[in-house]
């Protein structure tokens, strides 16, 4: 089966270009005060159909809104194979998708999970409830979408992670997250209602479709194994999946195959 699985994912990657249309938009954020863009991949069948499922796709640390399509451009593919719109805000750099108790121009949970969904949803052929509705990423975006989708489950209905930085207790002095919450030493309270692996809390069984994934020699791979054996403990279904890799492109590029394959199940049922 897993066999299968990979055969399945391999030959995905494969598909030829396709026409997928690509947009770059700025979308205003009132909570913020500012313009934010993101890339916006429709499927090549988006003229044909009245309504497609949507996948917010958010990017890492170091990142911007142009990352997942220019370094991991089978999301094209992708967007074109199960026909979705995907949706690449930009996230700023290191604002975590959190809305920051200290810094006001981070608001980037009021963002995504508000202001641009309900914008998407006026200008697009949405779907426009959880039921078509995902959200993922890759390492802060990882964290984020977890993080995003626990806190909004009214408005996902599917959430996923590949190489989160899932707990961030860990890194107290890492990738800018003290200047968003303030000192872990000072606000330890802050970082432990900020860190995914406190909010299960948020869920009870089936009320988000789940998929977790982290390579074996990345550094998040430890939090990563945590989160799924907590997710165990509280009896809250979840695919997990690991395998060699590190936290780079390399897996990434073969992981967004996995996530997509999984969210195209949720929107199927």
């Amino acid at each position: 089966m897993k066999n299968m699985l990979l055969f399945a994912v391999s030959a995905l990657c494969m598909v030829g270009a396709r026409a997928a249309g690509v947009d770059t938009v700025s979308v205003w954020s009132a909570a913020m005060n500012k313009a934010v863009n993101s890339v916006i991949i429709t499927p090549e069948t988006y003229a044909q159909k009245d309504s497609f499922p949507v996948v917010y796709l958010l990017h890492g640390y170091s990142g911007n809104y142009a990352d997942w399509v220019n370094k991991a451009p089978v999301v094209k593919d992708l967007a074109d194979r199960y026909g979705l719109i995907i949706v690449c805000p930009d996230g700023g750099h290191g604002s975590w998708y959190w809305d920051s108790p200290v810094d006001s121009t981070f608001r980037y949970e009021t963002f995504v999970s508000d202001e641009l969904v309900t914008w998407v949803d006026g200008q697009y052929k949405t779907i426009p409830n959880r039921t078509g509705r995902a959200i993922t990423g890759l390492s802060m975006g990882g964290h984020g979408a977890l993080y995003l989708a626990m806190k909004h489950v009214d408005v996902y209905g599917a959430a996923g992670s590949t190489a989160g930085g899932v707990d961030i207790r860990p890194f107290p002095l890492n990738w800018d997250m003290a200047k968003r919450l303030g000192s872990y030493a000072a606000y330890p309270e802050r970082w432990e209602s900020h860190t995914v692996i406190n909010l299960i809390h948020h869920l009870t069984p089936d009320a988000l479709a789940l998929v977790i994934d982290c390579g074996t020699s990345d550094f998040f791979y430890g939090v990563n194994e945590q989160l799924h054996r907590k997710l165990l403990d509280r009896n809250i279904p979840h695919t997990y999946i690991t395998g060699p890799g590190a936290h780079n492109w390399e897996y990434w590029q073969r992981s967004i195959a996995y996530q997509l394959l999984y969210f195209n199940s949720f929107f199927s049922l």
